[in-house]
């Protein structure tokens, strides 16, 4: 059989999904960005600001989920579902741990997180009142995209999306009666826009343990969160620790990006926070890339197909750059409406029109960078290279750098945010080279021959 045919479907089966899930969760970044934008330029800001303390719990939490993902999807391969639950288990116990110091800090010091990303009272202020109100949202998110990751591998990436999709109607739905008072609902401004977020959240959850329930589907088992098998834990742990550390260096280094354009006023960090979201929006696609190149790369050495391993890695590679080129042409296609973004003042649109050109370069090395780095490297086990480039190009290159232009040169906000976006072409050249060198075909899975596969339904 040609095999073409067969990775296109493959790609496809699983691009489709995971960018439509992608795309639903950007959707409500927008629409807290359009919402509380229609209240006032700072509660923007301040949730926008306030958005970060998520992100970097999402930087364990990814971390987290992606050393479940390395091994689900490569025993996925050779049906082992009995093995994924026990790494599952390890995941969320892992993950809920690392849930509650972020649901403490959020509900009892937000303040004080707020300090860490804003000078402006105003911003401090209306931030902590966010916080306060979707604390409760990171211990659910440690449960329910635990699961996700494990569907998205398992062959139910389209099952996923649906409670993706579910959860995202019922948060912009609740966003609009809560944050305006509509159908007889309170007017909430801020708050309404954190708990329609914990609603949502919930019900993702539910959702998530009703797919469990199904026959033959990978369960949740108390003892393996519980009496974690030692063996297995090393293993996970050996993988999962690189790809912990290169998230923390990568994403601790773009929060940094926020915190400098958070002290150069409330119109830097208003024009930051739409190009973020029209950034994240249109790389959509090529994070669906990324995602579906770990589980089709993993799933190939899973069974010891090198050679195919090798050569999807190839074409993923040229997919994404494709995917590249095109969201850099659909964000400067957006330049002309900048106007349409909320209440943003004159000085706030300058600056964002210049972010957007930046972003439109920056998104083709962000695309091919999220292919190898966090898909195909990880499916072999190589994330140990993914931390090394961080924390060279962040934190020696464009970090300093950006305090430098900020803080010693006063440099202006345009040319502060090209300086600080940087980091993915840089890093294109190693990324490239270690590629080639082809470190990270390897088989992650015990090859026993002697091991009847349990049985599970294929993936439809």
């Amino acid at each position: 059989m040609n095999p073409q045919p067969t990775f296109r479907k493959q790609l496809l089966r699983l691009v489709i999904p995971i960018t439509l899930q992608q795309l639903l969760m950007s959707l409500v970044s927008i629409s807290d960005a359009v919402m509380l934008g229609w209240l006032s330029q700072d509660a923007l800001s301040a949730v926008s600001l306030a958005g970060q303390v998520q992100f970097v719990y999402s930087l364990f939490l990814f971390a987290l989920m992606s050393g479940v993902s390395i091994f689900a999807a490569q025993y996925w391969g050779i049906r082992r579902p009995d093995v994924i639950e026990q790494f599952l288990g390890i995941g969320l116990r892992w993950g809920i741990l690392v849930s509650v110091p972020f649901t403490l800090g959020a509900m009892i010091c937000p303040e004080w997180l707020m300090r860490c990303f804003a000078s402006d009272p105003v911003l401090i202020t209306y931030g902590a009142e966010y916080l306060r109100a979707v604390a409760l949202s990171y211990l659910l998110l440690s449960i329910s995209q635990m699961y996700l990751v494990i569907m998205k591998n398992c062959g139910m990436a389209a099952q996923s999306s649906v409670i993706s999709l579910i959860s995202v109607l019922v948060n912009l739905v609740m966003n609009a009666l809560l944050i305006f008072g509509l159908a007889g609902f309170p007017k909430l401004g801020i708050p309404g826009a954190a708990i329609a977020t914990v609603l949502s959240k919930l019900i993702e959850l539910i959702l998530v343990l009703l797919v469990m329930r199904k026959p033959n589907s990978v369960k949740i088992r108390l003892p393996h969160i519980l009496h974690i098998d030692a063996n297995r834990h090393r293993e996970y742990w050996k993988y999962s620790l690189p790809m912990f550390g290169n998230q923390l260096v990568w994403g601790l280094g773009f929060t940094m990006y926020s915190v400098i354009l958070g002290h150069m006023g409330s119109d830097a960090a208003a024009a930051n926070s739409i190009a973020n979201i029209v950034k994240n929006l249109v790389i959509c696609v090529c994070t669906g890339i990324a995602g579906a190149s770990g589980v089709l790369v993993g799933t190939e050495l899973g069974q010891g197909h090198l050679d195919t391993a090798k050569a999807y890695g190839k074409k993923l590679c040229h997919v994404s750059l494709i995917g590249g080129i095109l969201s850099g042409l659909v964000i400067l296609a957006v330049i002309p409406f900048v106007k349409l973004f909320g209440t943003l003042s004159d000085t706030a649109c300058d600056y964002l029109r210049t972010m957007l050109v930046v972003c439109a370069y920056y998104v083709v090395g962000k695309a091919m960078n999220m292919t190898t780095i966090s898909g195909i490297f990880p499916a072999g086990g190589d994330a140990k290279f993914g931390l090394r480039c961080d924390a060279v190009t962040m934190w020696f290159v464009t970090v300093p750098i950006g305090l430098i232009s900020a803080f010693v040169l006063h440099l202006p906000v345009e040319a502060v945010y090209i300086l600080i976006n940087i980091d993915e072409i840089v890093k294109l050249p190693a990324v490239y080279k270690h590629y080639k060198q082809y470190a990270w075909l390897h088989t992650l899975t015990e090859q026993d021959t002697n091991h009847e596969a349990c049985a599970v339904p294929s993936a439809q």
